[in-house]
């Protein structure tokens, strides 16, 4: 690959280059902030106790050495397995006790992923937590009310939201599916995208091995190949096909994404009831085996590949068979993840602002806020789909997103410790105030009002007549507005024009060699 040209967010990298043109860019360019990660300082839920989380991690080395678990068209991985000591029957692979486990140790408890600002790259693993938008809907919601296919314009909307949004830490990857654009050449616009309109971090493409290599080309040129074979650019999420099942697109992707150092989420895809067993510990055997497996076969590509641990979990209504979210027992199910995640020593991937709801509503609201809270006390590193999710996952809605991300707000003030200091005492207020009083004028509260509580960007606290003037506004027209004027406000980071000229070069060449495809 060719090296990139001009410092990237501040850092250089390979050639200089670029001139006045980058220079001239990077001082009109509008400067958006993001908030640090969170480092979570309440204590986590454990729901679990040492001996019951034993006889889990004995029931997954049962499941292993007894039943095991298909790589389906994949004789490379076949073989790997075998060279590494595991019995290999057809497609069926079975493990010695020990065997996953004791290759599941290289993998690093904590990793930066690097943005091309560096003022927001991101560790992940430890006592962090890094927020990342909704994933994969194939609809969108659109701020005129209609349900439709995304385009690629609905995802520039969405990167451009995210990167307005100072609670999102990344940019994500497939926000929505841009189905305008065929599917084998979709993934390089996506990656452009992200590159060119936000500098956050992202993710890589996943639905085929090939596009996943395109993922780190393009991140080559954006960061310069030097930099990439030695750094964690990329995060990316490989789903495991419960249950026990991992097919050969997945694992290329992995295989390709874990031989260049980038970090892969690797994550069963549960629906309890219908993916996994009905039982919450039925759930969390399977999903330790899955993602065992996962992490040791990413160690044999490459020890010391970065890695998260993953569990998408949702339960079943048995009478509709739909998914259901924000339930007690899916929370049970993450908070036990969690646990065996931190037992392991590896970062741990689960949450997000998960609803079965059609729109932003009630429903969408109880159940987000059930599902990020029970995924900040659960221990989560890595929260894919924090804002922006609806429908069960087939429709990601701007109003939405706006709404989650908002409510990221909070998430980061929960998790600090509440300070204990003689100015938080306040001492001097209540000798000032003394009994009888109000607090609202003494000089202890006219110095501190501005930050002492977290505000809402997006709900109304107007007295009623206020907002009956204004129209009576609910949550989603209020919404709905102040995402139309992040759109309107949007201005795109600096970027080297060279760096820009050479990845739109590549996605040019790269289209230009396959014939459109649909399916």
């Amino acid at each position: 690959m060719a090296a990139t040209d001009e410092a990237v967010g501040g850092r250089r990298r390979g050639r200089a280059g670029g001139g006045g043109a980058a220079r001239r860019a990077e001082r009109t360019a509008v400067v958006s902030e993001t908030a640090r990660v969170i480092e979570r300082l309440v204590p986590t839920v454990e729901v679990l106790d040492t001996e019951a989380l034993e006889r889990i991690e004995d029931a997954a080395e049962q499941v292993l050495a007894e039943i095991g678990v298909n790589f389906v068209d994949n004789p490379a991985a076949l073989a790997r397995w075998r060279d590494a000591g595991a019995d290999v029957q057809g497609e069926r692979v079975t493990f010695p006790r020990g065997l996953v486990r004791g290759l599941c140790a290289t993998a690093p408890g904590r990793f930066t992923q690097h943005a091309r600002n560096p003022a927001k790259s991101v560790d992940i693993g430890g006592d962090r937590l890094v927020l990342a938008p909704v994933y994969g809907p194939p609809f969108v919601l659109d701020l005129d009310g209609h349900r439709r296919y995304a385009t690629i314009a609905d995802f520039h909307d969405f990167v451009k939201l995210g990167q307005m949004t100072p609670w999102l830490h990344h940019s994500g990857g497939t926000v929505c599916e841009p189905t305008d654009i065929a599917a084998n050449k979709r993934h390089l616009d996506m990656l452009l995208a992200h590159m060119t309109l936000s500098d956050k971090p992202f993710m890589g493409s996943v639905t085929e091995p090939e596009r996943a290599r395109h993922s780190v080309e393009m991140c080559e040129i954006l960061f310069g190949a030097d930099f990439v074979a030695q750094n964690t650019v990329l995060t990316s999420l490989i789903n495991i096909n419960s249950p026990l099942t991992f097919d050969s697109t997945m694992m290329g992707a992995l295989e390709t994404y874990a031989a260049a150092g980038q970090a892969c989420i690797l994550s069963p895809f549960i629906v309890g009831g219908a993916m996994s067993p009905v039982t919450v510990a039925g759930t969390l055997v399977q999903v330790l085996a899955e993602v065992q497996v996962a992490i040791a076969y990413s160690q044999l590509i490459r020890p010391g590949a970065p890695v998260i641990f993953g569990a998408f979990v949702t339960s079943i209504d048995m009478n509709s068979g739909a998914p259901t979210f924000g339930t007690p027992e899916a929370s049970q199910v993450i908070f036990g993840a969690g646990q065996l995640a931190r037992r392991m020593g590896v970062p741990f991937r689960s949450g997000g602002g998960f609803t079965g709801s059609k729109l932003p509503d009630a429903q969408a609201g109880y159940e987000s806020a059930n599902s990020l809270n029970t995924a900040l006390l659960a221990g989560v590193n890595f929260m894919l789909h924090a804002c922006g999710w609806l429908e069960g996952g087939l429709v990601a809605s701007p109003e939405k997103f706006v709404m989650d991300a908002d409510q990221l707000g909070a998430l980061h003030r929960l998790a600090a410790r509440p300070a204990v200091d003689d100015m938080t005492l306040a001492m001097d207020a209540l000798r000032e105030v003394g009994p009888g009083g109000h607090f609202l004028g003494c000089a202890h509260t006219q110095a501190n009002f501005k930050t002492a509580f977290w505000r809402s960007g997006v709900l109304d606290y107007r007295p009623f007549e206020t907002w009956e003037d204004d129209g009576a506004p609910d949550t989603r027209r209020l919404a709905n507005a102040k995402a139309r004027k992040m759109l309107a406000d949007y201005q795109p980071p600096a970027l080297d024009p060279a760096i820009r000229e050479a990845l739109e070069a590549y996605i040019a060449r790269r289209k230009d060699e396959v014939a459109d495809a649909f399916a």
